[in-house]
């Protein structure tokens, strides 16, 4: 299989992404969240604005993803892993088409639809979207823990 298609695979599979932020003083915070994606490329969530990775974006949008699964027997694991640049998503238009990705995966997993009126307001959620700037699969080489670059053009 073809790097890219691994990481198509993963994502694909995954219903959570690890993402990791740091606060403005660099001191990391890593959380799970449900996800929906665009090509592997953009992925967006809802999160509440007070969360501690919420509040690490609002100030060092750059973050890391990785998705896996983690139920993967010891030494057969492959993850795909992002480098990417988030944010919370104010831009009606930006919010819609997010909202109907998000929704369709959603539903796909026995959750529900989601609307503007959700991520507005004195809601307690927000929609965030992080745009990947690369991608990398772990080489099964023999190597230990040696990651190469995926292109997904």
């Amino acid at each position: 299989m073809k790097p890219d298609e691994i990481v198509r695979g993963i994502v694909d599979a995954g219903l959570y992404m690890v993402l990791a932020t740091a606060d403005g003083d660099g001191r990391p915070w890593s959380s799970p969240v449900y996800f929906a994606h665009v090509d592997c490329r953009e992925f967006v969530w809802v999160s509440s604005p007070d969360a501690r990775h919420s509040r690490n974006i609002a100030v060092r949008p750059e973050v890391g993803i990785a998705v896996f699964d983690s139920s993967a027997a010891i030494g057969t694991g492959q993850g795909a892993y992002m480098s990417a640049v988030a944010g919370a998503v104010e831009e009606a238009d930006v919010a819609e088409r997010a909202l109907d990705v998000f929704s369709r995966r959603s539903l796909t997993h026995g959750g529900r639809v989601w609307t503007l009126d959700d991520v507005r307001g004195d809601t307690g959620i927000r929609l965030y979207r992080a745009v990947a700037v690369e991608h990398s699969i772990l080489a099964k080489d023999g190597r230990p823990d040696h990651r190469i670059a995926v292109d997904l053009s």
